[in-house]
């Protein structure tokens, strides 16, 4: 049970004392993520539950995401972070091109896709200043992450349709129809 800070403490006992009762689970773990209150008990069993085995990628190696998918998740989670609720999850962007220079840097076009217009509008921001900020933002996380200088080009198109296109989903290595 998380956000065990927002919940009075007989409601959360009740709802132990329930799903204990039912057989649903195991053990049930009281945690806050935000102040990480229980998170470590719960980790320790976690991590005495899970098999041993070999590294299946060097110790250094953070993902095995291609370059240009975690540039767009870096993009995305900017925009998140800029527009606070204004656009919750109604925002796609993909990297369209990724070219490396003779001088090592890197140019990065990537397209925020919206469904309307009026969302098109709370991207852009005031004269260019949100895509502006959600760009600049992206750019010092990424040149950070990749180690190189890159320029980052943001475009913001209107796709009404973009959640249900097949490519949009298989791209990310995820089934559409499951």
């Amino acid at each position: 049970l998380n956000k065990i800070d927002l919940v009075k403490r007989e409601t959360l006992l009740q709802l132990s004392e329930r799903f204990n009762k039912d057989g649903a689970f195991d053990k049930t773990f009281m945690i806050s993520a935000l102040n990480g209150d229980g998170v470590e008990a719960l980790l320790e069993i976690v991590r005495g539950r899970l098999p041993a085995g070999p590294w299946l990628f060097p110790k250094d190696q953070i993902t095995d995401m291609p370059q240009r998918m975690m540039a767009a998740e870096v993009t995305r989670e900017k925009a998140f972070l800029q527009l606070h609720q204004e656009l919750p999850y109604a925002i796609d962007v993909e990297t369209e091109s990724w070219s490396e220079q003779d001088n090592g840097d890197v140019r990065v076009e990537q397209t925020v896709y919206v469904r309307r217009d009026s969302q098109k509008a709370i991207i852009l921001g005031k004269g260019g200043s949100r895509i502006k900020a959600i760009g600049s933002a992206a750019r010092a996380d990424l040149e950070e992450m990749f180690g190189h200088r890159l320029h980052l080009f943001l475009h913001v198109k209107v796709r009404e349709s973009w959640p249900e296109h097949r490519a949009h989903y298989r791209g990310r290595g995820l089934d559409f129809d499951a």
